[in-house]
Order: structure tokens, then C-alpha cells, then sequence
């Protein structure tokens, strides 16, 4: 199976993660800022519905993440939340990664790939976004795989307690059963 062109039918199809990847391209266009994905469960748990025959999950949150050292406070990614929000009401959450290796206890994060490689459990590192030509552009650290293969691995460059604590606050096994913890 072609994983990448797989998820992009996924995508292609999702009215909503669609109009969230055009509202947060067209923002970031306009204030010039490169590396910037929507990232983790916003493609993850899509793949884990699809592989399960599954509705679409709620989304909790949209993890919107960019790489910008010229601007790292916390009120910047509010005012990046309020305005995605006043063009549509989802529930966003940015963070620029040039400031979370601080709370991360990390060294300094140099791109947003560079910051995903370092998330606790490897479905979670991908990525996408779309490019300045409107292209639907993939990333994933540890490979497309990871997330269609079912299980839930452990990254050995994250702590492995917050991993856990990750997986025992998830209700990842409940909702997708056929999901495997493999460490």
C-alpha cells in the first residue's frame, strides 16, 4: 500500500481538515512563516478511524505547530489561536516549537521536524500541511508506517514516563481495539 497516497485520498476527502489546512496555509503565507504543520492526532486518529471502519473521530484539539525563533512567547501562539478561530470555530491549539524543548527539558529544537522527533510515542510524529502551491505535503519522522501499522510505539529519544502517562490518559485502546502497545 502507498501510505502517503493513501492518506492524501483521506484527506482530500475530509471537508473539515481540509478547510483547516487551507485557513492555517493562507495565515501563515500571509506572516511568512515556512515551517509550520497541523500535526499529530488531527492525521493519526484519521488513519486509526479509516483502519478500523471507524466514523470520524471528534477532534479534541487541531495541533497546529510552527518554527519561528524571532517570536516565542506564549501570547503569540494565543493570538494565532484567536485568529484561526475567528475564521473558523475549531478548537486549535498552536505552539511554536522554537520555545517548547524548555518545557520539554529538551535541547533547542531547530525545525518542527527536529521538535516532532522527539514526541513520546511515534504515531504521533506526523505531519501536513499545505505547500505554497496549495500541494498537500506529508511528514513523518519515523516513517508512515508507524501510524498504519496498529500499534503504538515508544520513541527512545522522549522520557519514558511521560510516554506512559501518555498512553494510560489516551483512550486510544478503547475507541480503536484492534491497536497494539509494542515498547
Amino acid at each position: 500500500m502507498d501510505y502517503e497516497a493513501q492518506l492524501k485520498d483521506w484527506l482530500l476527502s475530509d471537508a473539515m481538515r481540509m478547510s483547516a489546512l487551507k485557513l492555517t496555509a493562507q495565515f501563515f503565507a500571509e506572516n511568512e512563516v515556512e515551517d509550520w504543520f497541523i500535526a499529530a492526532g488531527f492525521v493519526r486518529n484519521l488513519v486509526w478511524d479509516k483502519l478500523h471502519d471507524a466514523p470520524a473521530s471528534k477532534l479534541n484539539d487541531i495541533d497546529v505547530i510552527y518554527w519561528c525563533h524571532e517570536e516565542t512567547s506564549i501570547y503569540r501562539d494565543k493570538l494565532i489561536e484567536l485568529a484561526l478561530t475567528e475564521q473558523i470555530n475549531l478548537p486549535w491549539s498552536v505552539k511554536n516549537q522554537a520555545r517548547m524543548h524548555k518545557k520539554n527539558n529538551h535541547p533547542a529544537y531547530t525545525s518542527c521536524m527536529n521538535a516532532m522527533s522527539y514526541w513520546p510515542e511515534k504515531q504521533t510524529a506526523i505531519a501536513v500541511k499545505l505547500d505554497e502551491d496549495g500541494e498537500l505535503c506529508v511528514e513523518s519522522v519515523f516513517g508512515l508506517e508507524t501510524v498504519f501499522n496498529l500499534t503504538v510505539n515508544y520513541n527512545p529519544k522522549a522520557d519514558e514516563s511521560a510516554f506512559m502517562k501518555r498512553v494510560a490518559s489516551k483512550p486510544w485502546f478503547n475507541h480503536y481495539p484492534r491497536l497494539s502497545l509494542e515498547l
